[in-house]
């Protein structure tokens, strides 16, 4: 959530790569010789680049607080906008105490499926970034040399991250993502009780995940799924759009109904941005809990004047 967060703002213009943060000396004392991290130097002023990919290689914890006192002012003003961002993206059963992650009695929390809406999110809607600060197989700084404990790496075929973890209450976790041709899997293990079990599970998960289950592309990048009803613009309906390749994963064999419903708060307010998302798809995959996905307006609307909504009026009464 933290590299999303910072994905954020870097596409904000809030931060740039190559803005330096100073390592505080309240960050240094806690961090500097506590659990996973990059020996950031008392005073020294690394980029946001170099943290982002301590943050992303070797769950640097010292990384993630230099970079919320950077970006934020405070801890806390980061650990804030975790969580607005998290209810933003629909993550209901998830709370941030700490931008690392770091054991808090209970403060943070997440669901498996919150954590997949997470990953969703940051590799479909930040691709770029995605690519360049995970999948890393090590990271050298401050010339020392760590590796990545992602267990898929160069074993899975396709695996590009996403994190492992480990807190006395969830034991050794990890997100992982994999992609093969158009398939992408997630997948979320937890309460592992070692690394070496870890790894194994992830790499038998991750591998029958592929043999089991199968892509269905129910809509191409830019194609109409419906259109929106508008309210005080130049034009009535606004067609609604996928974002991206919209794809249904059954398990091979099967022909499960796949069940579509669009949900808005309508009629939509003009003006409104092409590319803006305005309404989601649900997808209900036989007897499974509802996935939803953004769709996004396809058009500009822009707001009308008195005779746009004289000539729209009579049309509704119509």
């Amino acid at each position: 959530m933290t590299a999303f967060v910072a994905f954020e703002l870097l596409e904000q213009g809030k931060l740039r790569p190559d803005q330096r943060l100073t390592v505080s000396d309240a960050a240094w004392k806690e961090w500097h010789a506590k659990g996973s991290r990059m020996f950031l130097e008392r005073a020294s002023q690394p980029t946001v680049d170099d943290l982002l990919m301590g943050i992303t290689t070797v769950s640097a914890n010292d990384a993630c607080v230099v970079l919320a006192e950077g970006a934020t002012g405070s801890v806390a003003s980061w650990v804030a906008l975790m969580n607005d961002t998290a209810r933003r993206l629909g993550m209901t059963g998830s709370h941030f105490g700490t931008p690392n992650g770091w054991m808090d009695e209970g403060q943070t929390y997440f669901t498996a499926r919150d954590l997949v809406r997470l990953a969703d999110a940051l590799i479909t809607r930040y691709p770029a970034q995605y690519h360049r600060y995970f999948g890393h197989e090590q990271l050298t700084w401050n010339g020392i040399t760590q590796r990545n404990h992602d267990p898929t790496l160069r074993i899975v075929p396709g695996a590009d991250g996403i994190k492992t973890g480990f807190t006395n209450e969830a034991h050794y976790n990890f997100l992982g993502s994999a992609q093969r041709g158009d398939q992408r899997l997630v997948m979320v293990l937890a309460g592992v009780p070692t690394p070496r079990e870890r790894a194994r599970a992830a790499r038998d998960l991750m591998e029958w995940g592929f043999a089991n289950f199968a892509p269905h592309r129910l809509f191409a990048p830019g194609e109409r799924v419906a259109n929106a009803e508008v309210q005080g613009g130049t034009e009535r309906s606004v067609p609604l759009v996928a974002p991206r390749a919209l794809v249904a994963t059954l398990p091979r064999g099967t022909a499960a109904a796949v069940a579509m419903r669009i949900r808005y708060k309508g009629p939509l307010q003009a003006p409104i941005a092409k590319g803006a998302e305005v309404a989601e798809l649900e997808l209900k995959i036989g007897n499974e809990p509802p996935t939803h996905v953004p769709l996004v307006a396809g058009a500009n609307v822009p707001r009308g004047g008195a005779l746009d909504r004289l000539r729209n009026g009579l049309a509704d009464l119509l």
